[in-house]
């Protein structure tokens, strides 16, 4: 009997190994596409609570990745829906030596300080960071994307071409 067979039937040790094997890059998706860390650990703990309680359901052990996947990816696109479509990435404090105290500065002027790369990733729509960060960092191919969103694989390439595009014109809005 499987991991995925031995957690469906309620196996708690089973699912705590599935878990070990992927929440790290779980984490990083959730980052890659949410921005924020502490909202991307949100997202990924609440995919797993979602995981471990629809468990029962999923039928074939072999989807169980591509099933886990599009939970998490749906999660990420609910958490960007929430807080609206300018995500904001939390910059890390520069070390600067001194004992002065840092300056507080708004989301506008962190926004700014970013790569344009960053900052143009950030005004792409969630569908489009999702499939540009499930290809190009996670390294999935376009079949697998189109399993894990459930949608033709002539639909996954149609819209990881304009995701592409998309990105491409944000850049051009960047510079």
């Amino acid at each position: 009997m499987g991991l995925v067979e031995r957690a469906r039937n309620g196996d708690v040790d089973a699912f705590a190994e599935l878990v070990a094997r992927r929440v790290e890059a779980m984490l990083r998706t959730a980052t890659a596409i949410i921005g924020d860390p502490e909202e991307a650990r949100e997202a990924t703990q609440e995919s797993l609570l979602t995981i471990w309680r629809e468990l029962p359901t999923l039928r074939m052990d072999d989807r169980f990745d591509a099933w886990a996947g599009r939970i998490l990816v749906n999660r990420c696109r609910l958490a960007l829906k929430r807080r609206g479509r300018r995500a904001s990435r939390e910059e890390p404090l520069e070390r600067t030596g001194r004992s002065e105290p840092h300056t507080i500065v708004g989301p506008d002027e962190v926004f700014d300080r970013r790569e344009p790369l960053e900052r143009a990733f950030e005004r792409l729509e969630p569908d489009d960071r999702a499939l540009l960060v499930m290809h190009h960092l996670e390294g999935l191919q376009i079949a697998e994307i189109a399993e894990r969103l459930e949608i033709p694989v002539g639909t996954a390439k149609s819209r990881l071409f304009n995701a592409r595009r998309a990105l491409e014109r944000a850049l051009e809005a960047e510079s």
